[in-house]
């Protein structure tokens, strides 16, 4: 009796554990994620977003499985942020300026001369705005953010003070760029960072603000002429996933996740997109037979942090009408940025 009650205890057990590890698999089962980026398949960010979408698979045991689609394959770039809120995309890498005046608080770290690098810069830019992201981006789940290098002004015509900017046509890199254009008597031209060499060749605009690699891949470079070597901004962005994917997960597939979306993975992307920037602006210094890359002054830069001044009271006033008191947020965003090094 002792042998038999032993026995059926054991097999009870063994129900048991196979019962729960069924459930386990269950759960666990494979994850199809879509990752949509809007750049062109040879840019430098597609790898380093590849790398993380390996890792990802890799932290999930293979259940999260990712696929690319670089080059608007999925959408326009202007759709990434709505693309990944209504699932027509997974992961989406959205760039929040291009829809004005929707993310106000996050439009802070794309204020002009205030971030000198976006490798530890992407971790500073990161750190900072989770305090803020699930408020202002409630509608998806925020895996991380990120910039590219500084980037600078480039046009058809020579630009050296601020009140050359009257009556040029500029397409602006990001919203906040563009309050900057319109106080100096520019007009914005809306074009996504695909069309823009387009919008230059046609007239439609007579200069823009771009990182400097992009410049050449976009060829971009074959209608400009004149680039001022300046570090005027940098153009923030988040990688964002749809809510109901995420929550359709496991809890270890959520932990996966989780772990890749943070400011580590930010300097890596961002590190990653840096490097790439950098070497184009250097092949770019090479080409003096076709451009004319010029430094400004110290007075000729102090007169154009002078002049855009406003625009930070722009970005202030447009944080209070959603509520929200503008000073703390960018003092928070300027410690990160000391923290990390990468304040202007």
């Amino acid at each position: 009796m002792k042998n038999t009650s032993s026995f059926l205890s054991r097999g009870l057990l063994a129900a048991l554990w196979l019962g729960l590890s069924t459930a386990a698999l269950a759960q666990d089962k494979t994850q199809q994620v879509r990752v949509s980026t809007w750049v062109p398949a040879q840019h430098a960010l597609n790898p380093a977003i590849q790398a993380w979408a390996e890792s990802l698979k890799k932290a999930s045991g293979g259940s999260i499985n990712p696929t690319l689609f670089p080059s608007e394959q999925l959408g326009k770039a202007f759709d990434h942020y709505d693309m990944a809120r209504d699932g027509l995309t997974d992961f989406a890498f959205v760039n929040p300026g291009y829809q004005p005046g929707r993310f106000p608080i996050f439009a802070a770290a794309s204020l002009p001369f205030e971030i000198s690098n976006s490798k530890a810069g992407s971790a500073a830019i990161d750190a900072w705005y989770r305090a803020y992201a699930a408020k202002e981006m409630k509608e998806v789940k925020f895996c991380f953010a990120f910039a590219h290098d500084p980037g600078a002004f480039h046009s058809r015509k020579k630009v050296v003070l601020p009140t050359d900017m009257k009556g040029l046509k500029v397409r602006p890199a990001t919203s906040t760029v563009g309050q900057m254009i319109t106080l100096l008597g520019g007009t914005n031209v809306q074009a996504s960072a695909p069309e823009a060499r387009d919008a230059i060749e046609r007239g439609v605009a007579d200069a823009l603000t771009f990182p400097w690699g992009s410049l050449s891949l976009f060829g971009i470079d074959k209608v400009v002429k004149y680039h001022m070597d300046v570090p005027l901004y940098v153009t923030p962005f988040v990688m964002v996933l749809n809510q109901d994917k995420y929550n359709a997960m496991s809890a270890t597939q959520k932990q996966a996740v989780d772990k890749h979306c943070n400011s580590e993975w930010a300097e890596k992307v961002g590190t990653a997109w840096a490097d790439f920037e950098i070497a184009g602006r250097t092949k770019l210094l090479a080409d003096k037979a076709n451009r004319e890359i010029y430094s400004l002054t110290p007075e000729q830069l102090a007169t154009w942090k002078s002049a855009v001044a406003p625009v930070q009271k722009q970005w202030a006033d447009e944080v209070k009408k959603r509520g929200d008191d503008p000073a703390p947020i960018l003092k928070a965003l300027q410690q990160s940025l000391a923290k990390y090094k990468s304040a202007m």
